[in-house]
């Protein structure tokens, strides 16, 4: 059983309530990409098409973390 893990997503579209984002392992393995439908709420960041999100796992963590793309200042 897999205990660590990260996954690196592109949020595809959203609404109001979720979102739909695609993840890529890394490395690629077994026919690409996967789909996921997460809620809104579950992102903490401003949700936006095309946005990087990342789920990680550590061995010691009960639920994964859910965080997201570093935004650069302006």
């Amino acid at each position: 059983m897999m205990t660590s893990f990260v996954l690196v997503g592109t949020i595809l579209s959203f609404d109001n309530f979720l979102a739909t984002v695609e993840f890529q392992l890394n490395p690629a393995v077994n026919g690409g990409p996967s789909t996921a439908v997460l809620p809104v709420e579950a992102i903490p960041c401003e949700v936006e098409v095309g946005k990087k999100v990342y789920v990680v796992k550590y061995e010691e963590q009960e639920t994964p973390t859910i965080s997201c793309q570093k935004q650069e200042k302006k």
